[in-house]
């Protein structure tokens, strides 16, 4: 399929009237609109975080919702380190194929075990193994110090018995600050418009408590 031809509504331009008042439904119509282009890993974002220098990866969206955009990972890893010393972070979503990105800027709270258990025990059983097995982040000597792991761990919990979820795994929530739309244009003369908190965190889905602002392309 060729996505490159794909565009919004009214070609590709991108107007503040054409903007739900509410940036989480916003973000809710242009992930539907990338599902439906046939995009290659919708729900990939580049996660940026703060450490002794910038860092950044590609992770997945695992939900989104009124209070933000949710993601799991190793709280071990150095992304988990770098949040728990500076929970803020940015999210990128780069549709490339349609020609548009969103831009998400806010603060990261971790979520308890029973809010992250559910997901973790709907994942493949090779990728809860794969969540133990895991120091993520740190050198591995070789490939086999890795799949070692793997076995010994399979055996621990053979095919049948359930899974525990480490307990140094989970998701962490993003509350945006900003959540920035942006619509390629010809001549690199981008439309940028961006929603910015004006209210306390919990009325992401309403208009109430946020700007729409136009940024120079």
């Amino acid at each position: 399929m060729d996505t490159t031809r794909r565009l919004p509504a009214g070609g590709n331009s991108l107007t503040p009237d054409m903007l739900d008042a509410g940036p989480m439904r916003q973000f809710e119509r242009w992930l539907d609109d990338a599902v439906s282009a046939g995009l290659p890993e919708p729900t990939a974002m580049v996660l940026a975080t703060i450490g002794e220098r910038p860092h950044a990866r590609t992770v997945l969206l695992k939900a989104h919702d009124v209070n933000g955009f949710t993601f799991y990972s190793n709280r071990t890893s150095r992304k988990g380190a770098d949040l728990a010393a500076e929970p803020r972070c940015c999210a990128v979503f780069p549709w490339y194929g349609m020609g548009r990105q969103v831009t998400v800027e806010g603060s990261v709270r971790p979520l308890s075990m029973a809010e992250s258990e559910p997901y973790f025990h709907s994942r493949p059983r090779g990728s809860q193994i794969g969540a133990w097995a895991s120091r993520q982040s740190r050198v591995l000597a070789s490939r086999a110090e890795l799949d070692d792991r793997v076995a010994l761990l399979t055996s621990r919990w053979p095919e049948g018995t359930e899974v525990p979820m480490p307990d140094f795994w989970g998701g962490y929530l993003i509350v945006p600050e900003t959540i920035e739309f942006w619509q390629s244009r010809p001549s690199r003369l981008h439309d940028r418009l961006r929603y910015r908190r004006s209210g306390p965190p919990g009325g992401c889905g309403a208009g109430p408590g946020w700007i729409i602002e136009r940024l120079s392309p």
